[in-house]
């Protein structure tokens, strides 16, 4: 089939790549020529592992190919996926929907009666209804083929997920757009992935809800990890012992410094706020405090380096991680570059490290320190904090860096480390939720 993405951001990107390896032919729709520059020639501008390389050979493959705006090519599409971002919105808890209205203002001029405008990104519940008069407006159709397909990528897995998701959620109104979804899905849904049909609302809600829920299992062992603190409790214990329980599940059980990026944080504060609209608030009233607990885990880092070190004043502190999780380089509500800023807020001479961040750390916050060789990143360092559970931070061997060190301690905020061979280089340390005996 004929394919256009509009909007090639991490998802659009992303969902490009993986329809041209299914065998469509893909148009990418991006207004901004540097981002269609970078695309044409196989970078898609953020760390993605495999996404880079996959994006080479379907160009190479003729399958891929990019443009900076709507042309008559447009008039051959079957179906335009829209996948532009919707971020918070700057003083407000919701979401900022206007490039999803400028995109379709863009498309209209181009559609076919007969093609379907698909929408994947995440948005508050109901704006496909709007969005569909919207286009009725524009095109003069009488039933605009509107679909919403909501996206479940992970972060470090985007392609593997796109291209084998959990499931695929289309909401549709009509037998036209369900059937063309389901021809552009055909490979997927033939290798048995669940195909779920449902109403717009619902399509659009179900991100909101997987979010909502995912974060809060998050901060629920956040809040247990709270307690353990105080009781003498072990929450990774804890954690290990409930997630037996087949109703409960073990994943998204780790307590930490919290959760961040470019989706939880804002998508539970854009349903806080349409719910609100919506006259539902209390629905989800508890939200604000999922994210009030997520925030203190943050909090906590700087507490512990207190209570072990007095003041941070002059004292220099090591940030193992500046992306808010492994294998991307999405520095966005970043709980591990908040404990960095936190730290120097309060004194501290902060040195960042980041296998590939750190460049956009650099970009966004200037005054920050970073070094890109980790064991030089630990000479005369008074504390650690590890809040990025890289690949490369698990696999350290303390006694490289224990002799660098001015003091001994470490902070693990993501309770990924070998404690006993850390203790056995001479460290102290310690886990959030956790007593250890150092």
């Amino acid at each position: 089939m004929k394919v256009s993405v509009i909007g090639l951001g991490y998802l659009g990107a992303t969902h490009a790549v993986a329809m041209a390896k299914s065998g469509h032919q893909v148009i990418g729709i991006e207004p901004n020529p540097e981002k269609v520059a970078m695309l044409q020639s196989g970078r898609a501008g953020f760390f993605e592992p495999g996404l880079d390389q996959a994006l080479a050979e379907q160009i190479a493959a003729g399958r891929l190919t990019f443009q900076i705006a709507h042309d008559e090519s447009s008039r051959l599409v079957d179906v335009h996926f829209i996948c532009v971002g919707t971020p918070q919105t700057k003083g407000s808890l919701a979401a900022d929907t206007s490039y999803l209205h400028a995109a379709i203002s863009d498309l209209a001029p181009y559609l076919r009666e007969d093609a379907l405008v698909a929408g994947k990104s995440t948005v508050p519940v109901g704006t496909a209804a709007i969005l569909t008069k919207e286009l009725g407006a524009a095109t003069g159709f009488s039933e605009p083929n509107l679909a919403w397909n909501p996206e479940f990528l992970r972060e470090g897995t985007a392609l593997e997920d796109s291209l084998r998701p959990d499931r695929l959620v289309v909401g549709v109104t009509n037998k036209r757009s369900e059937e063309l979804l389901r021809q552009v899905f055909e490979p997927m849904i033939a290798s048995g992935i669940p195909f779920l049909v449902t109403d717009l609302a619902t399509a659009e809600l179900v991100k909101a809800a997987a979010n909502a829920f995912l974060a809060t299992k998050i901060s629920f062992i956040n809040a247990m990890a709270e307690i353990a603190e105080v009781s003498g409790a072990d929450a990774s214990q804890l954690a290990k012992a409930i997630g037996y329980d087949e109703r409960i599940g073990n994943k998204f059980l780790r307590n930490g410094v919290g959760f961040g990026g470019g989706c939880l944080p804002k998508d539970i504060r854009a349903l806080m706020a349409r719910a609100e609209e919506l006259g539902v608030g209390e629905s989800v009233a508890y939200l604000k405090e999922i994210d009030k607990i997520n925030i203190r885990r943050r909090d906590r880092v700087i507490a512990l380096l207190e209570s072990e070190l007095g003041s941070l004043s002059e004292k220099r502190i090591l940030i193992l991680g500046a992306a808010f999780k492994p294998d991307s380089d999405d520095i966005r509500d970043s709980p591990a570059l908040e404990i960095a800023l936190l730290a120097q807020k309060a004194g501290a001479e902060v040195i960042v490290h980041d296998p590939v961040s750190l460049p956009g750390v650099l970009i966004k916050h200037p005054e920050l320190s970073v070094q890109e060789d980790l064991t030089k990143a630990f000479e005369s360092v008074d504390a650690v904090v590890l809040a990025t559970e890289w690949k490369e931070y698990r696999d350290l061997d303390p006694q490289m860096v224990s002799v660098l060190t001015a003091n001994k301690l470490i902070i693990d905020g993501r309770n990924v480390l070998d404690v006993a061979k850390w203790q056995q280089a001479g460290f102290r340390v310690l886990a959030l939720g956790r007593t250890i005996q150092n």
